[in-house]
Order: structure tokens, then sequence, then C-alpha cells
């Protein structure tokens, strides 16, 4: 049976959000090197599987630890707090309201076809991931609190989600602009 190591030990990484991105792609290119399947080509059907397994594994540690979400949400877990969005959706009630502003924001600039007003509040929103980025690793890395960064975690979902839908709302109007 196949039991995959911790994804900071198969890089040999320190278990920290803040994470040295250059270490981990040199790091990921090591790994692939030794585990990838061209490698055992000519083995056994066992070997080639285990390669398999090996190179599957460094490709789903690589992206985890490749994004800030991924992560934070990968380290929340490791000790025991799964960030369960789908079904732990609480949220701070001042972000309940932040949201509401944020949507109603959103539906107007759609409303009024405002280009303006919605390069605004994705700026809002690029501004507040990084506020949220930074919190997330100081309470993973400084005060090691967990389920605090799985609170965090939850609502920089949302601001990615909704930076989405800001960007689905902006593409139609720069069409409309730039065939004027």
């Amino acid at each position: 049976m196949f039991l995959p190591p911790d994804h900071f030990q198969l890089f040999d990484l320190p278990p920290r959000f803040a994470l040295d991105i250059a270490a981990l792609d040199s790091a990921y290119r090591s790994v692939q090197g030794q585990v990838h399947p061209d490698r055992f080509a000519a083995g056994t059907a066992a070997e080639n599987r285990v390669a398999m397994q090996w190179a599957t594994h460094a490709n789903e540690a690589y992206r985890t630890l490749k994004s800030p979400i991924k992560r934070a949400a990968y380290l929340c877990e490791r000790a025991g707090l799964p960030i369960n969005a789908e079904s732990n959706t609480a949220m701070p009630a001042e972000f309940l309201m932040q949201q509401l502003q944020w949507r109603e924001a959103l539906e107007a600039a759609r409303t009024d076809r405002d280009l303006a007003a919605l390069q605004a509040l994705d700026e809002g929103m690029a501004s507040e991931r990084d506020r949220l980025l930074s919190e997330i690793g100081r309470a993973l890395d400084v005060d090691s609190d967990h389920a605090h960064a799985a609170s965090l975690v939850r609502q920089l979902m949302f601001i990615e989600k909704f930076g989405t839908e800001i960007a689905s709302a902006v593409e139609p109007l720069r069409d409309s602009r730039a065939s004027a």
C-alpha cells in the first residue's frame, strides 16, 4: 500500500505558511526527476505503478504548497482543523456585513455598466486578499492559531470566488469598449 509522506517532508521544506517558492520549485523538480514514470519505463508493472503513485503525489503536493489558499488549508488540516468550507460556513458578523456591501456594489456597477467601479471593487478585493494572506501567515507561523487561520481561509475563499465574479462582470465591458 502506498503511504505518501507529508507534503512538506516530501520536498524537505519546513511546515510553514511563509514558503520560499523558489525552493519549492527546485525541490519539486528534484523529486520529479527521481520519481517520474519515464525513469521506470523498463521496470516491472509494480515499479511503474509505484512510480506513477509517487509522481501523482508529488504533483498534488506541489499544487497544494504552491497555492497560498491550499497551503493554508493543508496546514490547518495537518493540525486537525480541516477547513470544511462546504459544511462550515460560519463567518464573523463583520465579514458578513462586508460581503453584503461588496455584493451591492457589484450589482450596482453591473447595472450601471460602470467599469471604473468594477475595477475599484477588484482593487479592493486584491487589497483584502493581501490583508487576509498576511493575517493567515501570522495566525499559522507566529501564533499557531489554526482555528483562527481556518476561519480566515474560509474568508479568503469567498474573496477569491468574489474576485472571479468581478472579473466576469468586467470582461464584457472591456470587450464592448475594445470593439467600439
